[in-house]
């Protein structure tokens, strides 16, 4: 039998038809969206409030993580149904900007996007406009967010930073108190980072001064052989932003420092084989008291903190841009002072740095306008790091526990705290447990919309703030309706509900706050996806590809064809 080629023009076709796409309209799109933005919002609000409930997440490598961090929650959900799971992935994006600028609030940020959506594709149904309900919606987050700005309280002590984390931390006291001892210790400009732990208590390290994760390039220059370190009293410091390779030109920095009889910090880009070798030769035979580590960090990194280190002591850098001087021609004041140095193979600590306090004030000024600045989280994070250097400290904060999932649990809520402390240092904080939102309804009243849509655009807002509160009674099995007409009966702006003993009070008084960037941002980031899906009319989609297999199954009767076994006989 002969077998015909399919032409080119029908394997392209067939090609095409494999890339087709599925069209799905109006009504029909628009409630399978909300299906899946319902379907994530109901697993991620559970968490909330000081009685929300864990979730326990598959993961495709290592164990099972139980967690109350709504983020994790957000991204550990893939759905079957195509459009569903475009509806929750919209509401993903909500969550992971929301982390992503103010590292907490995400749940909050999950259950405002549900009710905004829920609202504004019911009003799309009634035949409101989309356009003009968008407008509405954003003339009345402004609002929102002027209002609680115009309440929101500085955050000033140490008890309030606690409060903040012990808040965030679903109530954990404990975690409140360690955040706060990190905030003292290292200041508000300080590094602080969350880790493992190998015991089943929290610690806190902190390491006060300039460090940076390089160490002696040879360990011929220990003079503490117990400890395996460089340690020094009142040091000098040479810094080169070149590669050091002839011995000549470190010799008169050695004879200085001879001279002054004091021990020598060099810290540059490398140091070649044969410098290394005289000044390791001269360490042991002439006890000269000197070691050599490699400048931290790589290109315009390592430069800036060659710079900030040159300013914390005092001292000059060889080698930098737009500088003439050579390492031959050394002087006394080229050098950095540092009042105590210790080395180890893996890194440099500098204490008491030799430094103008005021210029180390103005290089910390220039540092945080940078971090202002910058979009890049890796440049973010460099920045804070040299901020830390030269003004705070580095805290690391190890989490305990008995296994590996009860830390991995609780190191999601002291990362979420760290993060909502920081905002709250930097925007201030308001009113907690959903009240800060509440209250701005009445600022609503004052708005004025062009036309009747845009007057439901704020109506949808006046609605939505009040989805927060509602989530955290609904977890603490009480009656949200009942809860909100009480506090909005109230003057007092610090009136609130306690939801971990059910209770009315003075939210400050009791230490029930948030902060106010968290809530700010997870409003704006839910109004702006959730109004933007109002506006939707069509959804484009993959078609899920068909199961071949099923339809191969009924192919098994051909076993029959084992008869055919006689037709040997016609050969």
């Amino acid at each position: 039998m002969m077998h015909r080629a399919v032409p080119r023009s029908a394997a392209l076709i067939q090609q095409r038809r494999s890339l087709a796409k599925q069209l799905d309209f109006g009504l029909k799109a628009r409630e399978a969206l909300l299906a899946g933005v319902n379907k994530l919002a109901d697993a991620v609000a559970v968490t909330m409030g000081p009685k929300g409930r864990n979730v326990l997440l598959e993961q495709s490598f290592g164990g099972p993580k139980i967690t109350k961090d709504g983020v994790s929650v957000a991204k550990g959900i893939e759905l079957e149904d195509k459009l569903e799971n475009l509806g929750a992935r919209l509401v993903q994006d909500v969550a992971n900007k929301t982390n992503d600028i103010a590292g907490d609030g995400t749940t909050c940020s999950t259950v405002l996007a549900r009710s905004f959506t829920v609202e504004g594709f019911n009003a799309v149904a009634a035949g409101l406009n989309p356009q003009d309900l968008r407008k509405g919606i954003q003339q009345a987050v402004e609002k929102v967010i002027a209002t609680l700005q115009q309440s929101s309280k500085k955050v000033t002590t140490s008890d309030e930073i606690r409060q903040v984390a012990t808040i965030s931390a679903n109530g954990d006291e404990a975690v409140g108190a360690l955040i706060a001892r990190a905030f003292d210790r290292v200041g508000k400009d300080g590094v602080i980072t969350v880790k493992d732990g190998q015991t089943l208590d929290d610690q806190l390290e902190v390491t006060e001064g300039m460090k940076f994760d390089r160490g002696f390039i040879s360990p011929f220059f220990i003079n503490n052989q117990k400890a395996r370190k460089v340690e020094y009293q009142d040091s000098l410091v040479l810094f080169s932003e070149k590669k050091i390779s002839n011995v000549s030109s470190i010799v008169p920095a050695l004879e200085i420092s001879v001279k002054m009889g004091k021990p020598l910090l060099i810290v540059a880009e490398d140091i070649d084989q044969e410098a290394l070798s005289t000044l390791v030769i001269n360490r042991i035979r002439s006890s000269l008291k000197v070691v050599a580590v490699k400048a931290p960090g790589f290109g315009d990194n390592r430069k800036n903190s060659l710079q900030d280190m040159a300013i914390l002591t005092g001292g000059y850098v060889f080698g930098a841009e737009g500088s003439d001087s050579k390492l031959e021609d050394i002087q006394p004041e080229h050098f950095g002072q540092v009042g105590e140095l210790v080395v180890s193979k893996d890194d440099t600590l500098f204490l008491n740095g030799g430094g103008d306090s005021t210029a180390v004030q103005q290089r910390a000024e220039t540092i945080r306008d940078l971090i202002e600045d910058t979009t890049s989280d890796y440049e973010r994070e460099k920045l804070q790091e040299r901020l830390a250097r030269l003004v705070g400290g580095i805290a690391v904060l190890k989490i305990g526990g008995s296994s590996e999932i009860e830390v991995g649990e609780k190191k999601d809520r002291v990362t979420d705290a760290l993060n909502a402390t920081r905002a709250a240092i930097e925007e201030g904080i308001v009113v907690g447990g959903g009240s800060a939102l509440l209250r701005t309804t009445s600022a609503l009243k004052e708005l004025k919309a062009e036309n009747f849509d845009q007057q439901m655009g704020i109506d949808i807002v006046r609605r939505a703030v009040r989805a927060p509160l509602a989530q955290i009674a609904k977890n603490a099995r009480a009656e949200p309706a009942v809860i909100i007409d009480k506090i909005l009966d109230s003057d007092d702006e610090a009136f609130g509900w306690d939801a971990s003993r059910d209770e009315y009070c003075n939210m400050f008084e009791r230490g029930i706050v948030d902060p106010t960037k968290v809530i700010r941002t997870a409003l704006q980031d839910a109004s702006g996806v959730a109004s933007i899906m109002t506006t939707l009319e069509c959804v484009v989609s993959e078609i899920p590809e068909k199961n071949d297999n099923a339809a191969m199954g009924g192919m098994g009767g051909m076993g029959g064809m084992g008869g055919m076994g006689g037709m040997g006989g016609m050969m």
